[in-house]
């Protein structure tokens, strides 16, 4: 890297350092607005691109359509991206919670009937549109 790309590479660092402590109390406020239940916040935490909508509801509980539903409107909330995954596609949060100081409560795994395990991993999901 030539002296020329090195100052701009530092310019472009030090930019991006106040606009995220700008930034911060205005996700913050969208996200306390938007995530306003535990359910939300642990879905939203646990959605780091790696877990599908199945995983997710066996760690929460909350249903596929919610999860569905609860994705598309953050990505319309610019609170994560869509991610193309094998068979489709995925929302990966743009924020941890932890990181922002906001309480993420614990996951607690649910069991799922032998029956219903069968009907899930078979089942094909249609996750953004």
């Amino acid at each position: 890297m030539n002296p020329e790309e090195m100052d701009e590479k530092k310019l472009l660092t030090e930019i991006l350092k106040w606009i995220k402590f700008a930034g911060t109390k205005e996700v913050k406020g969208v996200l306390a607005s938007e995530l306003d239940s535990n359910q939300k916040k642990l879905v939203y935490q646990l959605s780091d691109g790696s877990k599908t909508i199945a995983d997710i509801n066996k760690n929460t509980g909350v249903s596929v359509g919610s999860i569905s539903s609860y994705w598309q409107k953050w990505v319309k909330l610019a609170l994560g991206e869509k991610i193309a995954v094998k068979g489709g596609e995925r929302f990966k949060r743009s924020f941890d919670l932890e990181d922002l100081g906001i309480e993420v409560p614990e996951a607690t795994p649910r069991t799922v009937p032998e029956d219903k395990k069968k009907e899930l991993t078979e089942q094909k999901l249609e996750v953004i549109k």
